[in-house]
């Protein structure tokens, strides 16, 4: 007979370790390591997987990292999350064709699926995996299924079919496997499942019920001529309503329209009436401008702190809690209502009659145009950028640094020594901004520190990068052959 005592000491000490066991190494148990031996077989094992690729050095795959472990604690049992060191296992990763860290993609039962181009947040791959897991289509057997589905945090497309043989259901399912990781899909094969909602075969678009409203039908019906295009048109239309929810996942879905937002403290996970309060106000003054070509939208003010903050100048104390408001156009032009939000709608009645008027002054985020400024670099801040810049009598080559770029440092005696050599030319400009404390034009793709465009006269829409070497012969040569006229050279050898 087995002795009590040890047994217990047993239990007791494997209980104290699972106890001790830290939450970020318990995190990273949940995300499966891969390699080139084992790939192959343990990768056929799982039906839905999401693999990182990645190298131990790369600065964007350590910021990942805790993200992904987090999600994959979440997603444990429902979506393997797995990774490959490429450093260490580069016949696998050569094999995916990675090229560059970290690189997600999306597997199935083994099979490269698709490459994932969801959120990097914990949440946000949780929930893009989420809709990963499972069919493309769910298969809805009863009315209880049907209430079940479509009472849900996001929109549902349920498509509505005679049978199991009815011709447009293959192509349903074929839209519902491209489209799955926006949206959520169901069909029904049993008309009367969804008697209440159409008689018809048809697809139903369900809004989510939190953001059931007066304003506008909480179902849509699609009743044209089923193909995956038409289908996505029909999504793509009708999906977000007159106001959505924007979140950090689907604001750039949302912005590629020029987009109003009244931000505040809303919580539909645990607030949805509070939440709905200021979304019925907005709702109420969209209703009348929705022809504008404007399109409205709500968010937590926190989630969006940090760009409020830097593209605004608003801090999640401002307006107590009343809604600010932004609108951001597609061409990036921003506003802001400077009025306080009444709750009668009024004040935003206001601030959009003077929008549509074209009343409205741009937002800029500006350093003070500088006093003085008659070194041979220019100082150009967002305020004084097209007085400069866009001066069409002037050809100017613009510096797009941080203060505390080492790399620009190191140009500063250079760019200044191209200044002075041209300082005598009327015709030419040489010219740096702060991009850290100043928006930067549209047209200008500043990713990193320095990047150098040059914006030749006639061609102001058009600005051309610098990719040369930093140095002053070879910034001449570049000039030389860009610039609009001649360059005026005192002194100064031609050797170029």
């Amino acid at each position: 007979m087995m002795p009590v005592i040890p047994l217990l000491s047993a239990l007791s000490l494997a209980l104290l370790l699972l106890s001790l066991c830290p939450t970020a190494l318990c995190a990273r148990r949940d995300v499966l390591e891969l390699g080139d031996a084992d790939f192959d077989y343990l990768a056929t094992e799982h039906e839905t997987m999401l693999v990182k690729f990645y190298a131990p050095w790369c600065g964007h795959c350590k910021k990942l990292a805790p993200e992904f472990e987090k999600a994959a604690g979440r997603l444990k049992g429902t979506v393997q999350l797995a990774k490959v060191d490429c450093t260490a296992n580069a016949e696998t990763c050569g094999r995916f064709g990675v090229t560059g860290y970290p690189a997600l993609k999306i597997f199935r039962s083994g099979r490269d699926s698709a490459p994932y181009d969801g959120p990097r947040t914990a949440n946000g791959i949780y929930n893009y995996m989420k809709k990963q897991s499972g069919p493309d289509s769910v298969h809805l057997k009863s009315k209880e299924d049907l209430q079940d589905f479509v009472n849900n945090y996001d929109a549902s497309i349920v498509g509505v079919f005679s049978g199991a043989d009815a011709p447009r259901l293959p192509e349903f399912l074929n839209a519902a496997g491209l489209l799955r990781e926006q949206f959520r899909f169901a069909h029904i094969t049993a008309p009367q499942i969804a008697e209440e909602h159409t008689q018809t075969e048809s697809v139903l678009l369900f809004r989510p019920p939190r953001l059931s409203n007066a304003f506008e039908d909480s179902i849509v019906v699609f009743k044209d001529y089923l193909t995956i295009s038409s289908l996505r048109r029909f999504i793509r239309d009708h999906i977000y309503g007159l106001c959505p929810h924007m979140t950090v996942e689907n604001r750039d879905r949302l912005r590629v329209r020029d987009l109003l937002t009244a931000y505040y403290d809303l919580d539909y996970h645990h607030n949805v009436r509070g939440s709905n309060y200021w979304r019925n106000r907005v709702m109420k003054v969209a209703s009348k401008y929705a022809g504008h070509g404007l399109m409205f939208s709500v968010a937590n003010k926190r989630d969006f702190q940090a760009e409020l903050e830097d593209d605004y100048g608003l801090g999640t104390s401002d307006g107590g809690e009343l809604p600010f408001v932004t609108i951001r156009t597609k061409l990036g032009h921003k506003y802001t209502m400077r009025e306080e939000f009444t709750r009668d709608g009024q004040s935003l009645e206001r601030f959009l009659e003077d929008y549509v008027a074209g009343r409205l002054k741009r937002y800029i985020r500006s350093e003070p145009v500088p006093e003085k400024n008659a070194a041979p670099v220019k100082v150009v801040v967002a305020e004084s950028f097209d007085e400069i810049v866009n001066d069409p009598r002037k050809d100017v080559l613009i510096q797009f640094y941080s203060p505390s770029c080492p790399h620009c440092k190191k140009l500063d005696p250079v760019y200044r020594e191209l200044a002075e050599t041209l300082y005598s030319d009327p015709n030419i400009v040489i010219a740096k901004m702060n991009a850290v404390n100043n928006d930067v034009p549209l047209g200008y793709d500043v990713q990193g520190f320095p990047t150098i465009y040059f914006a030749p006269v006639g061609k102001k829409e058009d600005p051309v990068r610098y990719q040369g070497t930093r140095e002053l012969k070879d910034f001449l040569k570049f000039l030389k052959r860009e610039a609009s006229h001649n360059l005026v050279l005192p002194g100064f050898k031609d050797e170029l």
